[in-house]
């Protein structure tokens, strides 16, 4: 990973995602690029008639205020020892972090701290992973460890294989790392074993353990937050994906509840 995108924020995960890249680009020898956005809504209304203004005393209070949260980003990593440049743009949030990202190797996003509404929050961070070609790394509640274990959620899909791809690099710094088939019985027929994992990993040096846990259909979820706890893990690497069988709107029900309970860093790809 040489080019980390450190999606900026006036939110109060900002010091855990800005401590957690640079976590892993010290160890990457990784380059920071900053991206702030503004969102259009920020200072744009609607009249009565559906007429569209922008709200010029809004405008300039926002202006300041995203003015003095890049100050302060500068002034923190001046005094760090990688490099970085900080972009702007106005625009829809997931739509500008993913186009940005189309050059990047990772993103870094955050949540909101635990007494906010996580599930609000979480559909936001749903929308990023969503649109996003470029793995995303969430932010758990405490700064990210690089080198702490890494458990990889493995259910056989394209999504799964793309995080898995996406998160070698990080994986390769792990203590340890372990494949916990996350796939129920009815699905896991007819997809890619999860022993092809650990032999995929074998040949980028990295040696696997292999969980295969007994899992409900509707408590996948429930079932990945025991097993990395259970493994003491740092890092949860999983596709971001939906079951149209069961009318779930464009990521799945075990990604929205990974983004709104987990307390660990995910790492999330499409």
């Amino acid at each position: 990973m040489k080019t980390i995108l450190l999606h900026i924020a006036d939110e109060a995960s900002l010091p855990t995602r800005l401590e957690t890249a640079l976590a892993i680009a010290r160890p990457m020898g990784a380059h920071l690029r900053c991206l702030q956005v503004t969102p259009i809504e920020s200072y744009v209304a609607m009249d009565s008639l559906g007429g569209v203004f922008v709200m010029s005393d809004l405008l300039k209070a926002v202006e300041e205020q995203e003015s003095a949260l890049k100050a302060q980003v500068e002034e923190e990593l001046s005094n760090e020892d990688v490099t970085y440049d900080f972009r702007h743009t106005t625009g829809a949030v997931p739509g500008a972090v993913a186009s940005y990202a189309a050059l990047a190797d990772l993103v870094v996003s955050g949540r909101e701290a635990k007494e906010t509404q996580r599930g609000a929050f979480a559909a936001g961070l749903a929308d990023i992973v969503e649109q996003s070609r470029t793995p995303v790394l969430v932010c758990g509640d405490g700064v990210f460890d690089p080198f702490a274990p890494a458990m990889v959620a493995w259910n056989g899909s394209f999504e799964a294989a793309a995080a898995l791809k996406g998160a070698l690099p990080l994986l390769q710094k792990s203590a340890s790392v372990h494949v916990v088939s996350a796939a129920d019985e009815a699905d896991r027929a007819g997809t890619f074993p999860p022993t092809l994992v650990l032999e995929y990993l074998s040949r980028y040096g990295i040696k696997a353990e292999l969980r295969t846990p007994v899992i409900e259909r509707h408590r996948i979820a429930n079932a990945l937050l025991g097993e990395a706890e259970a493994i003491g893990a740092g890092l949860i690497v999983m596709g971001a994906y939906g079951h149209s069988r069961i009318g779930e709107y464009l990521l799945g029900g075990v990604t929205r509840t990974m983004l709104a309970a987990c307390k660990l860093p995910l790492l999330m790809a499409r």
